[in-house]
This record gives C-alpha cells, sequence and structure tokens, in this order.
C-alpha cells in the first residue's frame, strides 16, 4: 500500500474543503462584557440636546422635504419609489421633524410651510434618499436668514430586526429615531452660535421680510453683496413702513400656524396606513434578501462541486478504476448543476418578493393621494394646492401692503 497517497490531500479533497469552507463560512466567537462604572466624557456629547439654553428663540421653518424623485419617471418602479407615496412622506417627515424639534424646548416657533419663502430665522431643507421600513436616510441643510449653512447633514438609520417583532412597538414609527438624531444635530449646531449673533439673524429676517415688499426702504440697511447677509442697521421702531411690515408679518405667521393642523391631520390620517407598509415591506425586503444570499450560495456550491468532479475525472490515476472515477465526476457533475438550477429558482422567489413589494407600494400610491382638506372656507389639495394656497395669501399681503397708504390705518 502506498502510504504517501494518504498523507498527501488529492485536489478532490482540497476542493471539496473549500467549498465546505465557503458554504459553513467560519465561525467566531468573541468575549462579552457589562458595560458598568463611569462613563467616558465623550459618551455625554450626545446629550448637548439636553443643555441649558438661555440665547434668542429662533423660529424654525421647515417647507415640505422634497422627496427625492427621480427626473425620469421610467426609473420609478427600477428604484422601487412610488411618487404619491413619496410625496406623501415628504409631508409626513417634515411634520416629524417639527414635533421632533417642539420636543427640544430650544426653539421658537417651529413651522412646516409648502415652501422655502415662508419668513422664518432658520430654515431646514429636507431631501428623501431612501425610505423602505428597514431604512430611512434623508440630506438635511440648515440655513438661518443671512444665508449661514450651520448644518449639511446626512441622517441615515436602520430600523433594529426586532422593531417589528416587539408588540411594545405596536403604532409606534419605526423612524422616529432618525428625527430625534436630526433634532439633536440641529440643537449641537445652535449651542455653537453666539446669542449677539442669533440676534443680528432675527433682524435680518425681519429685513429681508420688509424688502419683499418694498426693497428699496430696506435694502439700505443690509450688505446683500455677499453670503451670509451683513446687517448694517436697522430702521427706527417708530418707521411707519417698518411697523407695518411687522404688522404683516405677524399675520403671515397665523396664517402659516392655521396650516399646521392640516399637517398634523394629514400625518395621522395616513399614520396606520403607512405603518402597515412600513412593516410589511420590511417584511418583504428581508424575504428577498434571504433568497437572494440562498442563490448566491448555491450557485457558488455547485460551481465548487462542479469544480472538484472535474478535478477528479482528469486526475484518474488516484482511484483504481475508471467506474469509480466516473460515478464521482458524474455524481460531482449532477450535483452542482442541481445546486445552480435551485440557485435559479431562488432568485425567481427574490423577485416574486420584488413584485409583493410593487404591489404593496402600488395600494398604498391609490390610498395615499393628496387628501382634500378645508381652509378658511376653502376646499384644497394637501400637496400641491398647499403651496399655491400660500403663493394666492402672498400676494394678497402684497396688495394688501399697497393699499395701506398710511400707517395708521388698521390692517
Amino acid at each position: 500500500m502506498n502510504i504517501d497517497r494518504f498523507r498527501k490531500p488529492s485536489k478532490f479533497l482540497v476542493y471539496l474543503l473549500v467549498m465546505l469552507h465557503v458554504l459553513t463560512g467560519c465561525a467566531t466567537t468573541s468575549g462579552s462584557g457589562v458595560n458598568v462604572g463611569p462613563r467616558s466624557s465623550s459618551s455625554f456629547s450626545e446629550d448637548m440636546s439636553k443643555t441649558a439654553y438661555s440665547g434668542p428663540k429662533m423660529d424654525v421653518v421647515i417647507p415640505v422635504f422634497s422627496p427625492g424623485l427621480s427626473d425620469k419617471a421610467a426609473n420609478y418602479e427600477k428604484e422601487g419609489v412610488w411618487p404619491e407615496l413619496r410625496r406623501a412622506e415628504a409631508n409626513r417627515f417634515a411634520y416629524k421633524l417639527k414635533k421632533a424639534l417642539d420636543d427640544t424646548g430650544k426653539f421658537g416657533a417651529v413651522r412646516v410651510t409648502p415652501d422655502k419663502t415662508a419668513s422664518g430665522d432658520l430654515y431646514v431643507l429636507g431631501n428623501i434618499v431612501e425610505s423602505n421600513g428597514l431604512e430611512v436616510e434623508f440630506d438635511m441643510q440648515v440655513v438661518d436668514a443671512s444665508g449661514k449653512q450651520w448644518l449639511n447633514d446626512n441622517i441615515d438609520y436602520e430600523v433594529g430586526d426586532g422593531f417589528y417583532k416587539n408588540p411594545r412597538n405596536t403604532d409606534k414609527d419605526p423612524y422616529d429615531p432618525a428625527f430625534d438624531k436630526a433634532a439633536a444635530d440641529i440643537v449641537k449646531a445652535l449651542l455653537k452660535q453666539k446669542p449677539s449673533d442669533l440676534s443680528t439673524v432675527k433682524h435680518i429676517a425681519d429685513l429681508r421680510f420688509g424688502a419683499s415688499f418694498n426693497d428699496k426702504a430696506f435694502d439700505e440697511y443690509m450688505d446683500t453683496s455677499s453670503t451670509p447677509i451683513k446687517l448694517k442697521g436697522m430702521p427706527s421702531e417708530a418707521d411707519p413702513l417698518y411697523e407695518r411690515v411687522k404688522a404683516i408679518r405677524v399675520k403671515e405667521q397665523l396664517f402659516v400656524d392655521n396650516l399646521q393642523p392640516n399637517y398634523a391631520a394629514f400625518s395621522q390620517k395616513m399614520n396606520d396606513s403607512y405603518l402597515t407598509w412600513q412593516k410589511a415591506s420590511a417584511t418583504e425586503l428581508k424575504l428577498q434578501q434571504e433568497a437572494q444570499n440562498k442563490s448566491l450560495m448555491k450557485i457558488i456550491g455547485g460551481a465548487l462541486l462542479i469544480a472538484a468532479a472535474v478535478a477528479v475525472g482528469s486526475n484518474g490515476s488516484r482511484y483504481d478504476n475508471n467506474l469509480g472515477r466516473d460515478m464521482v465526476t458524474i455524481a460531482g457533475g449532477i450535483g452542482g448543476a442541481v445546486l445552480i438550477t435551485s440557485g435559479i429558482t431562488s432568485r425567481e422567489e427574490a423577485k416574486f418578493h420584488q413584485d409583493a413589494i410593487n404591489e404593496l407600494g402600488q395600494s398604498l400610491d391609490l390610498e395615499m393621494s393628496p387628501q382634500v382638506v378645508e381652509f378658511e372656507n376653502q376646499s384644497t389639495k394637501l400637496t400641491g394646492n398647499m403651496e399655491q394656497q400660500f403663493q394666492q395669501w402672498r400676494a394678497f399681503m402684497a396688495r394688501m401692503y399697497e393699499l395701506e397708504s398710511t400707517p395708521d390705518k388698521a390692517l
């Protein structure tokens, strides 16, 4: 008997070992520790949102988020995006961020607006990048009324594996931590600003609002040749034009305040259906990913098994007879082919889950169509027409400003 034959592994064994390694992976273990004792000082950076704040309360404008839709409608299905759902999310996300900022207690009035033309001290501009029930991502820019950028942030949050399995999370939005994170980032940026600079921004906000009606009267107080805008001076508090625009600005703020219940009602009305969609979409995505992983592993395993069979067939001298060699070759080839075919079937299964996701989105697409709301005895749609109504209101205020020939006349 040739002892060396057993001491030196055959190519067949090498291929089998490689195949087993790929299919099973390497298991590792690591020690687990209990986090006790005083925390590191760096960990307190996350608590900045709880820090006391005594500076000027900035009024925040959050325009409805950009839905992040492709310019080409043909790409919607390919990207897994349903336009009406995204437009509904654009309203919901802006309102969610408003609530998160309100909860910090660091700001004045926080208002959701149809667009960024509304008057405010601080603007938060959001753009949805991803939303599929498992992950939410949006870009966020924070700019004050002078044009100074406070933040250019990306909020990316992945829903935990156990969220949907926990009965205590019923009626909870899995995306809430993303908006809490966004609000905390804005608070951190606020705490870095000097109170005197914030007061200047509030003055600039007043002047810019006035300049939107009468630029000749208010532009002289600002240096707009560069960004951020610089404050050169302020009109007298008794200036009739200044008094007039301040009164009109209060009226606009009241108008926008009256819009807030509409955004709240819309978010609440879509809540049940939206939470159902999030959970169903997350489930389908997980199943799709599992199917894709299963497909990949089967194809890799099949290819390795076929490779092993080919190696045995080309090295027949290691087997006692041709029959044994042929049996191993045939068995390996058939096994590899079966695995590859099974992998293709798994890919078809993954396609089935993708189709299920599409169906979910289309069904919600209809349910989430823009809702008709009433405002001051007029009926309008929340999406689209809200912006039109706001612009009509601005036009009305401009006419009101022109008609006011004396500052003492009631507005």
